[in-house]
């Protein structure tokens, strides 16, 4: 498998709003269990479950289990500057897209 397949999977693993939102909840808050995250996210522990498997799998968590419980932590912080990024680059389409409307244009030119 080529970096870009690698890269590519890493990406998908991402794309989605529940496992950013828990990738953000471990960035903030440090190592969590399944159901404190299921609490903060307001989902079901099943479907939270599989999502942090995903991420785990990816590389970007790790686990760690402690009798019944699974609590889980962002293997690689550096995944926050990812996000710095991404932010940036809304922001900055934001910027240009409202700058565009306010010149009487159309937001696809």
């Amino acid at each position: 498998m080529g970096i870009y397949e690698m890269r590519a999977d890493l990406a998908r693993a991402l794309a989605h709003p529940l496992r950013l939102e828990i990738l953000d909840i471990l960035l903030a808050d440090g190592e969590k269990c399944v159901c404190e995250i299921a609490d903060k996210v307001d989902a079901q522990q099943p479907t939270v479950s599989k999502h942090l498997s995903v991420l785990r799998d990816a590389g970007i968590l790790a686990s760690r289990k402690d009798g019944l419980m699974v609590y889980y932590r962002v293997r690689v912080p550096c995944i926050q500057g990812f996000f710095h990024c991404l932010d940036r680059v809304l922001e900055e389409d934001l910027k240009r897209r409202q700058a565009h409307l306010e010149e009487g244009g159309y937001i696809d030119e």
